[in-house]
C-alpha cells in the first residue's frame, strides 16, 4: 500500500507540474510578437510568377528586420525558458559533455602530434602539441585569451610547417568563419605578429624551409559591393614571415595568370606535401566535390610565371588527390560511380592515360592518403568503413584489419613516415585514434583520445532498409534504449540531410543519451542525395531529382510509424543547413505525419540562394534560376514557397546564428513568418536567434548544449498526448 500511495502522489505531482507548465507556456503565448508585415514582391521566371511576401527581411541590417528578429527571439526565449524539461535536459547535457575529453584535427609531423582538445570544464577547443604519443602535453593556443573588446574568438583551422617549428592558425569572431591568420613559434609559444585578414577557409600551406606559406584570401570589397561578390574572385598568395600581407604575391586564382581562365566563383587553394617537390593547386565550388587540379614545381612558386599544368578537369570527376614523389594519385568517379584510384605524373599529368591503381568494386572509395610505405585507401562497404594498403612498388592491395566494425572519420599521415593513424568510432563505440604499423602489421590504440565515460551499453543501434515510393531501398539507422516496447508512443527525432554526396556515418554522440533516457528514439535515414552508395546515390537526390531526398525521408517516417516505434503525434523531423531542404519539404508536403519539427540554419528559401554571399557556390548542388530547368527544380524544393495558407502545420522551432556566412539568418526569419501567418493550428512557430554564432563552426560547448536543451525541451513538450 505504501508503494501504491507513493506512486499516486508522484502521479498527481506530475499532473500538477504538467498543468502548471502548460499554463505557463499558454500565458507566454498571450503576448506573442506582432505578425511580420506582408510586402509582396513578384518575380517572374520563364513565364511563372513567384510571390515573396517577406523579401524585406533579406536586409539583415535594416532596423525593421533587426527589431522583428529580436522580438521573435525574445518571445522564443520566454517560451523556451519556461519549458519544464529544459533545465533537466541542460543539466544532463552539461554532465555528459563534461565527462569526456574530445580530440580532433590531429596532425602528425614526425614524432610531434598537434591537435585540438576540448577538456571537461572548458568551453572551447584549444590547440595542443604532444612530442611522442606518451610525451607531456603543451598548450599552444587558448582562444579564450584572444578575446578582446567583448568579441569571442575561436580557432577555425591550423597548419604546421614541415619541420614542426611553426604553426599558422585562423581565428574567427562569433562563429562567423571569416577570420584572421596568425603564426606562432612552437618551441617558445611566441606570437610572430603576423596578421592576415579576409581569410575564410584553411590556415596556409607551408613551403620547405618554414619561412613562407601559401594561403587563400578573399578580395577586398568596396562599399556597397553586392553581397554575392563576397566569396568570389579570391586568390592564393605567397607570404614571407615578417612581410606586409598587402605586398604578398598572388600565385594562383582569379586573374593571376593570363593563361589560366579562372571562374570567379571557384575557390582556389594550393597544397604542399612534404614528400614531393610538386605543388597541387585546386579550383572547386564550395558546394561540390568535383575539382579542377593543376601541378607545378614548388621551386617555381617564387617565379614571375609559374608553369601550372592541368591534371584533371571538372568533367573528370576527381574528388581528392595525393602525392608520392612525382606520382599524382587521383580519386575519380568518371564512368565509375563507386570511384576508383588512378595514377599519373605530377610533372606531366595526363588524366586520360592515367594508370588504374585500384579498380572500382561494390565498395565506395571515399579517401586516399599516402604514407612513406604505401597508399592507404578508405572504403565504405554497406555502411561500414574498410581500409586497404596499396604497396607503391608492387601495387598489391592488402586489407588492414580494423579493431571493430564502424566508421573511419579521419586518416592521418606524415608522408615521410611509414604507417597511418586512423580515427574510428561507431554508433555505440566511443572514438579512438589507432596507429597501424606496416612493419609489424599491427594496429594499436595511441591513447591520444581517452575512452568515453558515457555509458552506451543500454543503447541499441539497428539498421534496416525501407522501401521508398519508387521501390528504391533506403537504409535507416534507429537508436533506442534496449527493451523498447513498440507501442507507437515514443517521442522520435528523425534527422534528415541527404546532400553534397555526404554520407551519414556512424557517430558516437553523448548528445543522444538524454533523449534516449526519456524513452525517445533517434533515427537517421541514409537518403538519396548522400554518398552512401556513391555518385549515383548522390545524383539521384540533387537538382531536379531532389524530391527523391524528402520522399525517401517520408518513406522512413511511415516505416517508423508502421513498425510501432512512433506515431504522427510523437514524431519530430529535424534538419540543419541543406538538411532543412529535406525536412522543410517533408513537413509542407505531409504535415499530417509530424507532431513537430526543428530547422537549424535552414536553407529553406533556395530560390533566393543565388543572391546570398555563399549561394553561387551551391549552384552545382541545387541548380540555378538562370536556366528554366534549374528554376523548375528550385521552385519544387523551396520549402518557404511551399508553405500554403490554412494548413495545420506541426509545431516548428527554427534556430539560426546571426553571423552565419553559409546560410543567411533571414532564411529562417522568412520561413518563421510564413509559417506563423499560414498555419491553421494553434501550435507554436518559434524563431531562435544566437547573436554570437554562425553556421555552428566555432560555437562553444555552452552554446551547443543550450541550443540542444532548447530543442529537446520544445520537442518533448510538443510531442505526445
Amino acid at each position: 500500500m505504501k508503494g501504491l500511495t507513493s506512486w499516486v502522489i508522484t502521479l498527481l505531482t506530475l499532473c500538477v507540474w504538467q498543468a502548471n507548465a502548460q499554463t505557463t507556456v499558454s500565458n507566454a503565448r498571450l503576448n506573442p510578437p506582432a505578425s511580420a508585415p506582408v510586402r509582396e514582391v513578384t518575380d517572374t521566371y520563364f513565364g511563372t510568377n513567384v510571390v515573396d511576401p517577406y523579401r524585406w527581411m533579406e536586409d539583415l541590417q535594416s532596423p525593421e528586420t533587426v527589431e522583428w528578429m529580436k522580438s521573435q527571439n525574445d518571445y522564443a526565449r520566454r517560451v523556451l525558458n519556461r519549458l519544464p524539461m529544459r533545465d533537466l535536459f541542460l543539466k544532463r547535457l552539461n554532465e555528459l559533455s563534461n565527462a569526456n575529453v574530445s580530440i580532433s584535427a590531429l596532425r602528425r609531423i614526425g614524432n610531434k602530434y598537434f591537435y585540438f582538445k576540448l577538456a571537461p570544464g572548458e568551453n572551447d577547443q584549444k590547440l595542443y602539441l604532444r612530442e611522442g604519443l606518451s610525451g607531456p602535453e603543451k598548450l599552444l593556443v587558448d582562444p579564450e585569451k584572444l578575446s578582446i573588446e567583448g568579441k569571442r574568438y575561436s580557432i577555425s583551422d591550423y597548419n604546421v610547417s614541415k619541420d614542426g617549428e611553426y604553426v599558422s592558425y585562423a581565428i574567427a569572431a562569433g562563429g562567423s568563419e571569416l577570420g584572421e591568420l596568425r603564426v606562432l613559434e612552437v618551441a617558445t609559444g611566441r606570437d610572430l605578429g603576423e596578421r592576415i585578414d579576409r581569410v575564410r577557409l584553411g590556415a596556409g600551406s607551408w613551403l620547405p624551409g618554414s619561412r613562407s606559406f601559401l594561403y587563400n584570401r578573399l578580395q577586398k570589397l568596396e562599399a556597397n559591393t553586392p553581397r554575392t561578390e563576397q566569396f568570389q574572385k579570391s586568390r592564393v598568395y605567397l607570404h614571407q614571415l615578417g612581410a606586409d600581407p598587402e605586398t604578398d604575391k598572388p600565385v594562383f586564382g582569379y586573374e593571376v595568370d593570363p593563361n589560366l581562365k579562372v571562374d570567379p566563383t571557384l575557390l582556389p587553394y594550393v597544397y604542399l606535401l612534404a614528400n614531393s617537390s610538386y605543388a597541387v593547386a585546386t579550383l572547386s565550388s564550395f558546394g561540390s566535390a568535383d575539382t579542377i587540379y593543376y601541378t607545378a614545381p614548388i621551386a617555381s612558386l617564387a617565379q614571375s610565371k609559374i608553369p601550372w599544368r592541368k591534371a584533371a578537369d571538372i568533367a573528370d570527376e576527381v574528388g581528392w588527390f595525393d602525392l608520392h614523389g612525382d606520382d599524382l594519385y587521383l580519386l575519380t568517379s568518371k564512368n565509375t560511380p563507386h570511384y576508383k584510384v588512378v595514377r599519373t605524373s605530377a610533372a606531366n599529368p595526363n588524366f586520360e592515360k592515367a594508370q588504374t591503381v585500384l579498380p572500382p568494386s561494390a565498395a565506395i572509395v571515399t579517401r586516399i592518403e599516402g604514407a612513406r610505405d604505401a597508399l592507404y585507401i578508405q572504403l565504405l562497404d554497406g555502411g561500414i568503413s574498410k581500409l586497404l594498403r596499396v604497396d607503391y612498388k608492387s601495387g598489391l592491395a592488402t586489407p588492414v584489419i580494423l579493431p571493430f566494425e564502424g566508421a573511419i572519420t579521419g586518416l592521418n599521415v606524415d608522408p615521410r613516415e611509414p604507417g597511418i593513424i586512423i580515427n574510428m568510432r561507431g554508433w555505440t563505440k566511443s572514438p579512438a585514434y589507432y596507429f597501424y604499423d606496416p612493419a609489424r602489421r599491427e594496429i594499436t590504440d595511441t591513447k591520444l583520445q581517452p575512452p568515453s565515460a558515457v555509458d552506451f551499453s543500454r543503447v541499441e543501434a539497428v539498421r534496416v532498409k525501407v522501401r521508398s515510393y519508387d521501390g528504391t531501398m533506403v537504409p535507416l539507422t534507429i537508436l533506442y534504449k534496449r527493451g523498447l516496447k513498440r507501442d507507437g508512443k515514443h517521442r522520435t527525432v528523425l534527422e534528415g540531410y541527404g546532400a553534397y554526396g555526404f554520407s551519414v556515418n556512424p557517430v558516437f554522440n553523448p548528445v543522444f543519451i538524454p533523449w534516449l533516457e526519456q524513452g525517445g528514439v533517434y533515427a537517421f535515414p541514409h537518403i538519396r542525395g548522400g554518398g552512401e552508395y556513391g555518385r549515383e546515390w548522390h545524383r539521384a537526390g540533387f537538382q531536379k531529382t531532389k524530391p527523391n531526398s524528402w520522399k525517401d525521408y517520408l518513406a522512413c517516417v511511415e516505416y517508423l510509424e508502421r513498425e510501432g516505434y512512433t506515431s504522427p503525434a510523437y514524431l519530430a523531423g529535424s534538419g540543419g543547413s541543406a538538411g532543412a531542404v529535406v525536412v522543410g519539404n517533408a513537413i509542407t508536403e505531409r504535415p499530417d505525419l509530424f507532431g513537430a519539427a526543428f530547422l537549424n540554419a535552414g536553407y529553406v528559401n533556395v530560390l533566393r540562394g543565388e543572391t546570398t554571399s555563399n549561394g553561387i557556390a551551391n549552384i552545382p548542388e541545387f541548380g540555378s534560376v538562370k536556366t528554366e530547368e534549374g528554376f523548375r527544380a528550385l521552385r519544387v524544393m523551396d520549402a518557404y514557397q511551399n508553405v500554403k495558407d490554412g494548413i495545420a502545420y506541426p509545431s516548428v522551432l527554427l534556430s539560426h546564428g546571426i553571423n552565419d556566412s553559409r546560410v543567411p539568418a533571414w532564411m529562417s526569419g522568412k520561413m518563421a513568418a510564413r509559417l506563423q501567418a499560414a498555419t491553421s493550428s494553434d501550435k507554436p512557430i518559434l524563431l531562435r536567434i544566437d547573436y554570437d554564432a554562425g553556421h555552428g563552426v566555432g560555437s562553444t560547448r555552452q552554446q551547443r548544449n543550450a541550443e540542444q536543451a532548447d530543442v529537446y525541451a520544445f520537442l518533448f513538450q510538443q510531442l505526445g498526448d
